[in-house]
């Protein structure tokens, strides 16, 4: 399945992504060359990104998707999502120098957008950012994952850059929400400048942590339109609990584990509190006390299982780094509640990493009070929104991402009214847009 870690650390720009840099073609044998948006007849189109080493990921606007490997005689093989079965599409590319592609027996044509790279300074880093544009003159709004092609494909622009510490970004990574919002202005504030006169509606998308970081920025400086991908309207430390009481129902545990497990929950917060310091003793006495039981092996939470797997030795100097300036108490409610700005929540119904539940009440609630916030709640759907089947082991294999996935957040930027229906999502719209 896609990298949970990569989803919540390249949470960061316009399109609260990452800038990686532009795909090499000087080399008939390097895949990058072919990363891309192709357009085919009556405007379909297929994304091509990078993928594992060596490897290519195709994705298509209805969310399917699915690895590429090159085959011995040069074309490449498709399996399908993340669940390494054959699919039976089959991709050839000319060589580096072309833009065309045969995906599935059916010809297209790379799209050409307008790129500029940029480097822009916020306090004590320099930033490294990307601005895509469609080709032409018309205003467009603004909002390395496939997002960053696959929206100028669809006549939005997109700014993206990677996070502090990062890539080719300069300064301490962090993830303290306000130092996050603040680098986040000041790239909108760069994609504005270099739109210049093209840049219509302008505002953020991010998935996960961009669901703290994106309302705040838009609190402390006003944009067009938040939308927000698998984020949480709750603090990180009642994530880690809320995944962990997860754990205990999808399992079919009753209220007698449910006692248990939060006593584990409770071990890994003062763990969390400490910065990774102390707190080990409490979480040793909870492992001895209930690990010969079934049910603790079931549990998993957000953070607990890294606890649970990695020795204090290690913890205590990984840990601070890994998680730096996580404000572990922050509550988002008082930001949402005080927020105008229209958003879009879309939300993984059987997500395991950051429970949805909670977050969509909350949400619905808010919409109820009158606040422009629109709640999508794709059922089968977990992190990431990607669907997924279940291995015999018990384990998750994403297979796609839900058909109205991208449409609905396409039509929220774009501002029109929301359509009816969205695959099979779960819609409450805001009365006002």
């Amino acid at each position: 399945m896609p990298s949970k870690l990569c989803l919540e650390l390249l949470i960061v720009g316009i399109l609260l992504g990452a800038a990686h840099p532009a795909a090499a073609a000087d080399s008939d044998h390097e895949p990058n060359c072919h990363v891309g948006t192709y357009r085919f007849a009556q405007r379909a189109q297929v994304d091509i990104g990078r993928g594992e080493e060596g490897k290519l990921r195709w994705r298509r606007n209805d969310g399917t998707t699915g690895e590429l490997t090159r085959a011995s005689d040069g074309g490449w093989t498709s399996t399908l999502g993340w669940t390494g079965r054959p699919d039976g599409i089959r991709v050839t590319f000319p060589p580096c120098s072309s833009d065309g592609i045969r995906f599935d027996g059916v010809a297209g044509t790379r799209v050409a957008f307008d790129v500029r790279e940029t480097r822009f300074a916020v306090e004590d880093a320099v930033l490294a950012g990307r601005l895509v544009m469609p080709r032409g003159t018309e205003r467009v709004p603004i909002d390395d994952y496939a997002l960053q092609r696959q929206f100028p494909a669809s006549g939005i622009g997109a700014f993206v850059y990677d996070k502090r510490g990062t890539g080719g970004s300069t300064g301490d990574y962090t993830q303290d929400y306000l130092l996050l919002a603040n680098d986040a202005i000041a790239a909108l504030r760069e994609a504005k400048r270099l739109a210049g006169g093209r840049a219509g509606r302008v505002g953020y998308q991010g998935g996960s942590q961009g669901g703290w970081v994106a309302p705040l920025a838009a609190r402390i400086e006003s944009v067009d339109f938040v939308v927000v991908g698998f984020g949480l309207a709750v603090s990180p430390l009642q994530e880690d609990r809320a995944a962990i009481a997860l754990d205990v129902t999808r399992h079919g545990y009753g209220a007698d584990v449910m006692v248990k497990a939060m006593q584990v929950a409770d071990a890994s917060a003062a763990i969390l509190n400490s910065n990774f310091q102390d707190g080990y003793d409490k979480l040793d006495a909870v492992r001895a006390r209930y690990q010969a039981e079934p049910w603790f092996h079931d549990i998993h939470g957000d953070v607990t299982w890294v606890l649970l797997q990695k020795s204090p030795q290690e913890l205590r100097i990984a840990g601070p780094r890994l998680f730096a300036g996580v404000p572990l108490h922050y509550d988002p409610m008082p930001v949402l509640r005080n927020l105008t700005v229209p958003q879009l929540w879309i939300l993984g119904e059987d997500d395991v990493d950051a429970p949805s539940a909670e977050t969509a009440r909350r949400l619905r609630a808010l919409t109820a009070a009158g606040h422009p916030i629109s709640v999508a709640v794709f059922p089968h759907a977990e992190h990431g929104i990607y669907a997924y089947e279940t291995a015999a082991d018990g384990t998750r294999l994403s297979t796609r991402q839900p058909d109205g996935y991208f449409r609905l957040m396409q039509d929220f930027i774009l501002g029109g009214a929301l359509q009816p229906v969205y695959g099979t999502a779960d819609l409450t719209r805001a009365s006002v847009h």
